[in-house]
C-alpha cells in the first residue's frame, strides 16, 4: 500500500519541545506546592496544577500535531481534541497526586507510571483520532508499543524526579530542576513523535475534518497561550514560595521569641516565687499553696465527716545560733549552712509537703494530710534532731539548733492566722531555751493577735497618710558642714503613737509589704528633693533598699521613672544596701548595682565590716561609698580592736576610691577619732537626730543648725545650697 509523504515544520517541532520542557519545569515546581501542610491550600494547588500541567502537555501535543503536514489539508474535530485535553489534565492530576504523598515505593512508582503512561497515550491517540481521515490511519503497532513504553518510562522518571528534587534548595535545586525539565521535555516529545511515527496515511486518503481546527495561526495562538499560562503559573508559584519562606522565617522568629519569652517568664516566675540562695519556695509561693490546701480541705469537708477530715500542719522553724556562724566564719559559711539546712528539711518532707524559706534563717513547712497533732509534733522532733546534727563548713564542724512552732488546722487557731500562730509558738520554744518544739496554744495568740492587728494597720498606713520620711544629716569630715541626709521611714499611728521601725519593718518583710513601702520611700524622697530644689536646697538623699526590693525585676526602671517624674538628677539619689543583703545573692546585687550605676545613681554598702568574707566581692560592686557599722563606732573609745577595724576599713576604702561614712556617732570622742582616721562623713545623734522635711527646710532657711550634741553651728555645704 502506498502512503502519503509527511513532513514537519522545524519551528513547530522546536516550539513543541520547548513547550514540553517549560511545562515540565513548571510541573516540577508545582510538585513542591501540593505538599503544603494546609489541606485546603494543597487541594487548590493540586486542582490548579493539574489544569496548568495538563494544558502544557496537551499544548505540546497539539502544537506538535499542527507542525505535522501532508500533501492534503488537515483539520481536527473539536470534540476529540477536547477529549484529548481532558486526558492530559487527568494524567497531570494523577502525577501531582502521587507527588503530594510522603513516600515513593516501588509499587507506587509502577502503578503511577502505568496510569500516567496510559493517560498520555490516551491523550495522544485521542488527539490523533481528531483527524477524521477516510480511509483511516494505518497504525504500526511496533511504534505504538514503543510510544507507550516511552510514555510509561517518562512518567516513572517524572515521578522519581518529583521526589528526588525535594532534597535540594537554593541554586542547586534551580539547576537540577532545569536539567530535569529538559529530560522530561525530551521524553514527552519523544513519546509524541514516536506515536506520530506509528501513523501512516493511504495515498488516496482525504481529511473529512479539514474545515475544523487547523492552520499555522492556531498553532501560534495555542503555543503563546500555553506559554503565558505557564509563566503566570510559575510567577504565582514563585510568589507563593517567597511568601512561604517569609512566613516560615517569621514563624521561626516568633517561635524563637516565644521560647525566649517563655524562658524569661520562667526565670521571672522562679525569682518571684523562689528563694535565690536555697531554691526553696518563698513566702509568696508558700501562702499560695497554703490557700490551696485550705480550699481542698474545705471541699473534702463537704463530702466526709469532720472526724475523718485530714488535717493541715504548719511548722515555723527558726535556726538557733545562726548569727554567730555568720559573724565568726563569714557569710559564705552562713550560706552553706542555710543550703544544708534546706536540704535536710526537704529530705524530711514528703512529696506533697512544701518547704519554704521566708527569712534570713527562718523556714516554713506545710503538711497536707498531716494526720494527727501527735504526728505533726513527731515530725517537729525529727526536724529538731536533723538540724541539730553538725554541719561541715570549710572543713570545720559547725553545730546549731532550731526552735519550732507547730500549729494544726482545724485543731488550733483561726485559718487566717496559721503562720502567725506557728510563729508565736516558735517564740515560746525559743524562750524555753531553744532547740525544741512547741505546739500552739490559745494563750500564745495574744502576741500573734497583736501582730495581725499591727499588720492590718500597716496595710492601710500609706493610704491614710500615716507614713513620713525623717532626714538625718550627714556631716562632711573635713569641713564640718552638712553634705547630705539619710531618709528614714517613720510611722505615726493615730492610736499607738510613734511605731518604731524595728517593730514594723520586720513585719513588712515577713508579710510581703516591704516592696510597697520601699517604693513609696523612693517616690517620696524624689518628690522631697524636687520640693527642696525649688527653694534653692540641692540635697543629696540616701535611701535604704531591702533584699526583697533587689529581687524586683523592675526596680531600676521604677527608680529611673521616679527621678524623671520629679526632675531630680540621678546623682542626688544614693541607694544604700546592707552588707549582709548584698552578699546574700552577690550576682543579683551586682546586676542591680550595675544597672543603677548606669543611670547615674550613687551606691553605698551599709553596715560594712560585719563579715570579712565580703571583702573579696567588694571590687565587683560599683559602689561609691561604705558605711561603717555602728557597732564598731560605739566601741571606738574603749576597744583597740574596733579602732583597728575602722582604720583598716577606711584605708581599704580610700585605696579603692570609696568614701567612708561612720554612722552612730554619739560622742565628741568618737567624732575626734574618726576625723583623725580620715573618715569622710559622719552621722549620728552627736550632730543631729532625724528630723522632718519641714524642720530641715527651716534649718536651711537659717543657713545653719545646731545638733543635740552641742557641737556648735552646722552650716550647709555650697553644693547643698546650690552654689557649687
Amino acid at each position: 500500500m502506498n502512503f502519503l509523504p509527511s513532513s514537519y515544520d522545524f519551528w513547530g517541532v522546536l516550539a513543541s519541545v520547548l513547550i514540553a520542557s517549560a511545562a515540565s519545569y513548571v510541573t516540577l515546581d508545582l510538585a513542591r506546592r501540593v505538599r503544603r501542610p494546609e489541606r485546603l491550600a494543597a487541594v487548590l494547588w493540586w486542582l490548579c496544577g493539574s489544569l496548568v500541567m495538563g494544558t502544557g502537555i496537551w499544548s505540546m501535543h497539539f502544537v506538535g500535531m499542527l507542525a505535522f503536514s501532508l500533501p492534503i489539508a488537515l483539520g481536527y474535530t473539536p470534540g476529540l481534541t477536547a477529549a484529548s485535553f481532558v486526558a492530559a489534565v487527568f494524567t497531570s492530576g494523577v502525577a501531582l497526586g502521587i507527588a503530594s504523598l510522603g513516600r515513593l515505593g516501588l509499587l507506587r512508582v509502577l502503578v503511577g507510571a502505568v496510569v500516567m503512561g496510559l493517560g498520555i497515550c490516551a491523550m495522544h491517540y485521542t488527539g490523533m483520532a481528531a483527524l477524521d481521515m477516510a480511509p483511516g490511519i494505518v497504525w504500526n503497532m511496533g511504534w505504538v508499543a514503543a510510544s507507550a513504553a516511552i510514555a510509561v518510562g517518562a512518567s516513572a522518571v517524572a515521578l522519581w524526579l518529583f521526589f528526588w528534587l525535594r532534597g535540594f534548595h537554593g541554586l542547586r535545586a534551580w539547576v537540577y530542576q532545569l536539567a530535569a525539565a529538559a529530560v522530561m521535555g525530551l521524553a514527552i516529545s519523544g513519546m509524541h513523535y514516536a506515536g506520530m511515527a506509528a501513523a501512516s496515511f493511504p495515498q488516496d486518503t482525504v481529511c473529512l475534518s479539514v474545515d475544523a481546527l487547523s492552520g499555522r495561526g492556531l498553532a501560534i495562538a495555542v503555543g503563546l497561550t500555553c506559554v503565558l499560562l505557564l509563566m503566570l503559573t510559575l510567577a504565582v508559584s514563585s510568589w507563593d514560595y517567597r511568601v512561604q519562606r517569609s512566613t516560615a522565617r517569621l514563624s521561626s522568629s516568633l517561635q524563637a521569641a516565644n521560647a525566649e519569652l517563655q524562658s524569661a517568664n520562667d526565670e521571672l516566675h522562679r525569682r518571684a516565687f523562689s528563694d535565690p540562695l536555697t531554691g526553696l519556695p518563698n513566702r509568696l509561693l508558700f501562702e499560695d499553696r497554703l490557700a490551696h490546701a485550705l480550699s481542698r480541705h474545705d471541699r473534702a469537708n463537704e463530702s466526709i465527716s469532720q472526724r475523718k477530715a485530714e488535717r493541715i500542719g504548719v511548722l515555723f522553724i527558726d535556726l538557733d545560733g545562726f548569727k554567730p556562724v555568720n559573724d565568726i566564719f563569714g557569710h559564705a559559711a552562713g550560706d552553706a549552712v542555710l543550703k544544708a539546712a534546706a536540704s535536710r528539711l526537704q529530705q524530711l518532707a514528703r512529696g506533697s509537703d512544701t518547704v519554704a524559706r521566708v527569712g534570713g534563717d527562718e523556714f516554713l513547712l506545710l503538711l497536707e494530710d498531716a494526720g494527727s497533732v501527735a504526728d505533726c509534733m513527731a515530725l517537729g522532733g525529727r526536724v529538731a534532731q536533723a538540724l541539730g546534727q553538725p554541719f561541715d563548713v570549710a572543713g570545720r564542724s559547725v553545730q546549731i539548733g532550731c526552735s519550732i512552732g507547730v500549729v494544726v488546722y482545724p485543731d488550733q487557731g483561726d485559718r487566717n492566722k496559721l503562720v502567725a500562730n506557728a510563729d508565736a509558738a516558735m517564740y515560746v520554744a525559743k524562750r524555753n531555751g531553744g532547740n525544741s518544739c512547741a505546739l500552739f496554744e490559745a494563750h500564745m495568740g495574744s502576741n500573734a493577735g497583736e501582730q495581725l492587728s499591727l499588720l492590718s494597720d500597716l496595710r492601710q498606713a500609706l493610704a491614710r497618710g500615716q507614713m513620713a520620711l525623717h532626714y538625718q544629716p550627714k556631716i562632711d569630715g573635713r569641713r564640718g558642714q552638712v553634705h547630705g541626709v539619710e531618709a528614714l521611714l517613720r510611722w505615726q499611728h493615730p492610736e499607738r503613737g510613734q511605731v518604731q521601725p524595728q517593730e514594723f519593718i520586720p513585719l513588712a518583710e515577713r508579710f510581703g509589704l516591704i516592696n510597697q513601702l520601699g517604693g513609696w520611700v523612693i517616690d517620696e524622697a524624689c518628690r522631697q528633693m524636687h520640693a527642696w530644689a525649688d527653694q534653692g536646697l540641692r540635697m543629696r538623699v540616701s535611701v535604704n533598699l531591702s533584699v526583697h526590693q533587689l529581687r524586683e525585676s523592675d526596680l531600676v526602671q521604677r527608680i529611673e521613672q521616679a527621678l524623671l517624674r520629679n526632675f531630680v538628677p540621678a546623682s542626688q539619689l544614693l541607694c544604700e544596701i546592707t552588707e549582709s543583703v548584698a552578699m546574700e545573692d552577690i550576682k543579683a546585687t551586682q546586676r542591680t548595682f550595675d544597672d543603677l550605676a548606669r543611670i547615674g545613681v550613687y551606691l553605698s554598702i551599709d553596715d560594712f565590716g560585719t563579715g570579712y568574707s565580703s571583702l573579696s566581692y567588694l571590687r565587683q560592686l560599683p559602689a561609691r561609698q561604705l558605711k561603717i557599722d555602728r557597732s564598731f563606732v560605739q566601741d571606738l573609745e574603749h576597744s583597740n580592736d574596733a579602732r583597728a577595724v575602722v582604720d583598716a576599713v577606711i584605708r581599704l576604702s580610700h585605696a579603692l576610691g570609696l568614701r567612708v561614712v561612720a554612722e552612730g556617732v554619739e560622742t565628741s570622742g568618737q567624732n575626734d577619732i574618726l576625723l583623725q582616721m580620715g573618715c569622710d562623713e559622719l552621722q549620728g545623734y552627736h550632730f543631729a537626730r532625724p528630723m522632718s522635711a519641714q524642720a530641715l527646710q527651716a534649718w536651711a532657711q537659717d543657713g545653719e543648725g545646731r545638733g543635740d550634741g552641742g557641737n556648735g553651728p552646722l552650716k550647709f555645704s555650697d553644693s547643698v545650697l546650690g552654689n557649687a
